[in-house]
């Protein structure tokens, strides 16, 4: 019998202190009063019960705020967030953005003039490379979407390098086999792009968790459009990343557009950045205008990722100045003072006017610098047009370690095929091939 009570007093006790307690003031006297609240147990929430009948309703809840540093006159506007970042450094900034936007105006119109097949601009968005790029490792791994020439370029890809990969020359480091602008660098630890959508997402949460694993010290950037965000990737890649607590960076570019999709049409809630919090990530929204205030977030956010294995989603608002690429019009869907008025607020000119400010910068220094961008971008564009092709046996070739019998027979049908229709082909223009 006794037994029996001591059994049932234990269990009445043990279910008690796995209940969650709230504790109180009893009026205006010291004593305190304990009691027992009814929490919701299942599993995957965190929660309370409720007893009024309440939907969520996100249009009633506040947009999430944008962190800046600099305002739109260059002026520093909460001097602690100031990331005091020495005059070398700044200058070359203010040298890769506009470098890269002078490149992007060259090679947009050799398109245009039927020198190369396709191009993108990065127009608008200079920040976004440029600010992120300098808050990371070298040897950090990036995955990049198709609009991020800037961060190669921070990280020592030269103008030769670029538009090689453009003309697809014999020069360039993938023989010819990718789209233009379709760069990548294993020394510079930039993994090659490719044309779909987000397929790059969980691939940067997969190298991602490889590096935990390894305690390496180092994180993965993933870049990505606010487009490629409605894509079934996204949600593979930002689940395993949070799940597995992986070290990796999600930097979503929300320009506006998603090719001819403007963000209005493209999702219903705040943005990109609202839906960290239900993955569980650390998220934070950031003017993609301010290159300051993209490092700074880059930054912290590289540090969360190395030293607590878990994963950041930045969202960069900004605005794609350019069109989608050279295949696109985006006049038909988007009125040209729309354009304008984010031109006059760019990233180029705000951090021009801070550097003016500082005493860095005057205009003889920017046109003696325009005058030579333009002409290292010149000088590089000449020689890649005037190098060949590479062979077209080299589309047979870095798959297998040695060619098997049937892609064998395919070259030999090929090398065939040319030489006796050699008149047929402008094989002038490509480097001959080679029997090994």
């Amino acid at each position: 019998m006794m037994a029996a009570k001591l059994g049932g007093a234990l269990r009445t006790l043990r279910y008690l202190t796995t209940r969650p307690v709230s504790c109180r003031l009893i009026g205006t006297s010291p004593s305190v009063r304990c009691v027992h609240e009814d929490r919701p147990q299942f599993p995957g929430s965190k929660s309370k019960f409720t007893y009024k009948l309440s939907f969520l309703d996100p249009d009633e809840e506040a947009g999430i705020p944008v962190y800046r540093v600099m305002n739109s006159e260059g002026e520093m506007t909460e001097k602690s967030e100031d990331p005091k970042i020495d005059k070398t450094t700044v200058l070359k900034m203010y040298r890769d953005m506009t470098l890269l936007n002078s490149m992007d105006k060259i090679l947009y119109e050799s398109q245009r003039q039927g020198r190369i097949s396709f191009y993108m601009t990065n127009f608008g968005e200079e920040a976004t490379h440029i600010g992120s790029a300098s808050a990371l490792h070298p040897e950090d791994m990036v995955f990049g979407q198709y609009r991020e020439a800037g961060v190669l370029m921070w990280r020592g890809f030269t103008l030769d390098q670029f538009i090689n990969q453009c003309y697809g020359n014999t020069e360039d480091v993938g023989k010819g086999r990718q789209m233009p602008v379709h760069y990548g660098s294993q020394d510079l630890h930039f993994v090659t792009i490719s044309s779909p959508l987000a397929t790059q997402m969980p691939q940067a949460s997969g190298a991602a968790y490889a590096f935990k694993r390894a305690q390496n010290g180092k994180c993965v950037i993933c870049y990505f459009g606010e487009g490629a965000a409605s894509e079934g990737d996204a949600h593979a890649a930002f689940n395993f990343a949070a799940t597995l607590d992986c070290p990796v960076i999600f930097f979503c570019r929300n320009n506006g557009y998603a090719i001819s999709t403007p963000t209005s049409d493209q999702y219903r809630g705040d943005g990109i950045a609202s839906r960290g919090s239900g993955y569980g990530m650390l998220t934070i929204r950031v003017d993609g205008n301010d290159v300051f205030a993209v490092h700074n977030v880059t930054k912290e956010a590289r540090e969360i990722c190395v030293s607590h294995n878990r994963p950041v989603l930045i969202e960069a608002m900004t605005y794609r100045i350019g069109h989608h690429s050279t295949s696109d019009d985006s006049s038909m869907y988007r009125k040209k003072g729309e354009v304008v008025k984010f031109d006059t607020n760019n990233p180029i000119g705000r951090l021009r006017s801070y550097m003016v400010k500082q005493g860095w910068w005057n205009d003889d220094q920017e046109n003696e610098w325009k005058e030579e961008s333009k002409k290292m971008v010149m000088e590089s564009f000449a020689k890649a047009e005037k190098r060949k092709k590479p062979n077209p046996t080299e589309l047979f070739k870095d798959v297998y370690e040695e060619i098997p019998p049937h892609l064998q027979k395919q070259m030999d049908s090929l090398k065939e095929h040319l030489s006796k229709n050699e008149d047929k082909y402008p094989t002038q223009n490509y480097e001959a091939w080679s029997e090994h």
